[in-house]
């Protein structure tokens, strides 16, 4: 189950995979497609945590986390 999701800016992206190395539940994958500027970038697929591990690592700051509060 996610407990987070991400907004990716892909025309931001230059395609460099430090994301994918960085994401603790494995849940990025560069895609098939390209970007304005001809590179992959990321896609997210279920389970993000919210951990924000791809955003630290983000030297083109692509990344906005957002973390799921829990329902009372």
């Amino acid at each position: 189950m996610s407990r987070g999701t991400l907004v990716i800016d892909v025309d931001r992206c230059k395609g460099c995979e430090l994301c994918l190395a960085a994401c603790p539940p494995n849940v990025l994958s560069m895609s098939a497609t390209v970007n304005e500027q001809g590179y992959r970038y990321p896609e997210l697929h279920d389970g993000c945590t919210g951990c924000t591990a791809c955003q630290i690592v983000c030297p083109d700051f692509v990344f906005a986390v957002y973390r799921f509060t829990p329902a009372s």
